[in-house]
């Protein structure tokens, strides 16, 4: 299980990124992690690979504490960073270099990753496209079969087919044993694998904080997501937006209507509206900070 307790940081004094910041994420899912540019994905993930250190509170991730990188935690965390450097050796001299530092990594694993890629261990890195650059260094993630796989940013650089790929990898190599946590803006290319997700939006201060983590299944019983050919005052409707016939609108929904959830327009709703989204969601556990 992971843990933030109370994590405050900040890049510069007197300008806190979190303050306070709560957060519990356990093994067996895909979390999806949401955020405006400058919200602080990525150094939320450096915090929790151990590159950063908290200004107060604590990380635990399992029995361990990131900032103290001891070699156990390492080898069973792996993160696929936004920006990244691949070193000029073939694909499987990269491969031979790097596995010996992940006890559980799957060789035949990571074969069949790079032929699905249309590849061979005998290409060069340097010789590569980004985005073959990018699935080698993904399908090398999901082929350690670390307990926490982090992802910043991974559909960018990969074309539509690629996207498609990268979902069907990733569904296929997490069991209940692994937490996953995907850093995205691109909500549309993840929408039918993260569940659940986890937003950040500005609160009091100035600082960001978990405006929501909840399921799928828990968001589509307190929203309701539609097209409605005009605005009805009498709903509670938290956003809209002009849409061809009407309004594409998010609403509370107290009689549990079933609709299908829209990622993009969740992520504006609770840009919108993240206190009355954290009043929904604290009946239950899915309010991660307040």
């Amino acid at each position: 299980m992971i843990e933030f307790r109370d994590v405050s940081f900040g890049y510069q004094r007197g300008k806190p990124l979190y303050e306070g910041l709560r957060l519990t994420l356990t093994p067996g899912s895909i979390y999806g992690l949401l955020g405006p540019n400058g919200a602080g994905k990525s150094t939320l993930l450096r915090l929790l690979s151990g590159l950063l250190y908290p200004k107060s509170g604590s990380i635990h991730v399992g029995p361990y504490v990131p900032e103290k990188r001891q070699p156990a935690f390492l080898e069973d965390l792996f993160l696929v960073p936004e920006e990244f450097y691949m070193p000029p050796v073939r694909i499987r001299q990269f491969v031979e270099s790097n596995a010996q530092f992940y006890p559980r990594f799957d060789r035949m694993q990571m074969a069949g990753y790079i032929h699905e890629f249309g590849l061979t261990d005998n290409q060069k890195l340097n010789e590569l496209s980004y985005g073959q650059k990018k699935k080698i260094l993904i399908g090398f993630g999901l082929a350690t079969n670390t307990a926490v796989l982090l992802m910043d940013e991974p559909t960018n650089g990969l074309d539509i087919p690629s996207k498609s790929q990268f979902r069907r990898m990733v569904a296929g190599a997490v069991d209940e044993n692994r937490t996953v946590l995907i850093s995205t803006h691109q909500v549309r290319d993840l929408e039918t694998l993260i569940d659940p997700i986890v937003i950040l939006a500005e609160r009091s201060r100035s600082h960001m904080s978990v405006a929501l983590k909840a399921s799928v299944e828990e968001i589509t019983a307190r929203l309701w997501f539609g097209l409605v050919p005009e605005l009805d005052k009498n709903r509670s409707i938290l956003y809209s937006e002009r849409a061809v016939g009407g309004y594409a609108i998010v609403a509370e929904n107290p009689l549990g209507e079933s609709s299908r959830l829209d990622l993009e327009r969740l992520f504006n709703t609770v840009q919108a509206e993240p206190a009355r989204i954290s009043q929904l969601f604290s009946s239950t556990s899915a309010l991660s900070n307040a």
